[in-house]
């Protein structure tokens, strides 16, 4: 850390910083406040998801108990080609949002199978989007609970260092001045008093004379 110079150039960059600690800290704050309420919404949003994604699945058995019929094969009917994901700016955090889920249908003959499994499909690739939603959300927590710990640092930083450093940098200083002026003050009362007693002296040896 560098040396404190106390001098009257040094009081005046510090009040400058600690102006600019003061200016800065209530939107670093506000930010912060932001960061936090959207992390509260993100952390309900995920919740939802998962039991949204939880209920489908547990739907599909309810809707269509036929599935268990192990005469109709049902295996790799629906596979995931792969999702894009895009990108939202929340309070200047990047956020990913799912755009788009690609699924792949294996074929099958309409004739030969029952007309549920056209319903399965559709619930199947419900389900496995809603896998993804689901987890994209638990992204979104980990990174907004990230940019909220960053800034709660960030406002810590200037509430309990930066701020009160600078103020007792400043009345350091402030005092240091204050007694080097009351001392030059002495000396100089000191110096014309000598110099009057000396004045005085001179003049006296000279009435003698």
């Amino acid at each position: 850390m560098a040396k404190l110079r106390l001098s009257k150039n040094s009081l005046q960059q510090q009040q400058q910083q600690l102006k600019l600690y003061q200016k800065l800290l209530p939107s670093l704050d506000l930010k912060r406040r932001q960061l936090t309420v959207e992390a509260q919404k993100a952390r309900a949003g995920y919740q939802s998801s998962r039991e949204f994604a939880e209920e489908l699945e547990t739907h599909i058995g309810r809707e269509l108990p036929m599935i268990a019929d192990e005469s109709i094969d049902l295996s790799g009917l629906v596979s995931m080609n792969g999702y894009r994901v895009g990108e939202q700016n929340v309070v200047g955090t990047r956020l990913p949002t799912l755009e788009h889920v690609e699924f792949n249908v294996a074929d099958y003959s309409r004739l030969a199978t029952p007309a549920w499994v056209d319903i399965l499909i559709e619930r199947l690739k419900d389900a496995a989007e809603a896998r993804v939603r689901a987890r994209i959300a638990g992204e979104r927590v980990k990174i907004l609970d990230h940019a909220v710990r960053r800034i709660t640092q960030r406002v810590n930083l200037f509430e309990k260092v930066l701020i009160p450093d600078a103020k007792k940098h400043i009345q350091r200083i402030r005092i240091f001045l204050g007694d080097a002026e009351r001392a030059a003050v002495i000396a100089s009362k000191l110096s014309k008093a000598k110099q009057s007693k000396a004045g005085e002296d001179l003049s006296s040896e000279e009435g003698h004379a």
